[in-house]
């Protein structure tokens, strides 16, 4: 398998502004609405969680589907008007009713599972599970995952400098920036759509995404370096397409042995580990384009309009064959002189 990649790079590059500006634009749009660019869960935001589940087993207990007008005039009769309301479906399960307020005591929250209670129908106990956080931690919780996020990238950054050159780091450092963009707007996006809420878990699956994305990216630049000391005047561009169609076959099969075991936790894991897993997939698959199609291809073109270095050793010959003159031309008069003295 040979890609044609430097030629078509405008091709690949169209590809990344298209994800990237839908999700800017579900970002944007989730700030408007939600007041932040992604539907923050609990974990971030502080207050109280409450999943209720119908119980079926009662003789007409579920006969009427659960609306969310019906919920909301409940909250609002309860004060609590601006409390967020999801009604989750699972397929031929019942529906979960998942009701996110601020923080509320015991008290609270029984007076509203008995208004509820009253008008929608009595609940399964065994499928109820309430999660209060402080808003103080969950602020704090926020700040924290930022900040591990900008310290990766900062390392990393400063760790390819090292490794490599400036350039090579530049462009790892926009692969990498790439790749969480990619994410954060696909789950941008699920957030405006089907309601999905991110937590610490996200941070989490962000910075093993970025440990991924720059090793594939640190092998293919690895081999575009051999390539260059083997053959020093082969154009940049060549030199990078050989790299990438070197490395490609490993890169694909690295992806695809990873994502496989994440595909089946996304498929029969439980609820919190699915999302987990589906933020992996979507960010090693992105991480694996951008290694190949982004890091490598702005690399070459950035290196094909630097200007390059002279090469120096025609000055050395030069020096040493003006030495050896010099050498000659001294060591002539030594030699008259002792021919002189002996006549």
């Amino acid at each position: 398998m040979k890609l044609n990649l430097i030629k078509q790079r405008s091709l690949w590059w169209g590809i990344s502004a298209t994800f990237i500006l839908a999700g800017i634009i579900a970002m944007v749009i989730s700030t408007v609405q939600l007041g932040s660019p992604l539907r923050l869960g609990l974990d971030f935001v502080g207050g109280t969680r409450l999943q209720l589940q119908r119980d079926c087993t009662q003789p007409g207990n579920c006969d009427e589907p659960i609306e969310t007008a019906v919920v909301r005039e409940v909250m609002t009769a309860q004060g609590l008007g601006e409390s967020s309301i999801q009604i989750i479906r699972g397929g031929e399960e019942q529906p979960v009713l998942s009701i996110r307020s601020k923080t509320l005591d015991v008290e609270e929250r029984t007076q509203l599972e008995t208004a509820l209670k009253e008008t929608i129908g009595a609940f399964d106990p065994k499928s109820t599970q309430i999660d209060t956080v402080g808003p103080t931690l969950g602020r704090e919780l926020l700040a924290s995952g930022l900040l591990a996020l900008l310290l990766a990238f900062v390392g990393i950054l400063i760790y390819l400098t090292f490794r490599f050159k400036f350039d090579y780091a530049f462009f790892a450092f926009v692969a990498l920036f790439h790749d969480v963009l990619i994410t954060v707007g696909i789950f941008s996006i699920l957030g405006l759509v089907v309601g999905l809420e991110v937590n610490t878990l996200f941070i989490v699956a962000l910075l093993t995404i970025i440990g991924f994305s720059v090793n594939d990216t640190v092998v293919i630049y690895d081999r575009v370096r051999e390539v260059i000391q083997l053959n020093p005047k082969q154009p940049i561009n060549q030199v990078v397409e050989s790299a990438v169609n070197q490395t490609l076959t490993r890169s694909i099969n690295t992806t695809l042995t990873t994502i496989l075991p994440l595909l089946a936790i996304f498929l029969f894991g439980g609820e919190t580990l699915k999302y987990f897993a589906l933020t992996l997939i979507i960010g090693f698959i992105s991480g694996a384009y951008s290694s190949i199609f982004i890091a490598s291809t702005l690399l070459a073109f950035w290196r094909e309009r630097k200007p390059q270095e002279q090469p120096p050793e025609p000055q050395l010959v030069t020096e040493e064959v003006e030495s050896s003159s010099i050498t000659d031309t001294e060591a002539t008069p030594v030699i008259d002189a002792e021919f002189s003295d002996e006549a």
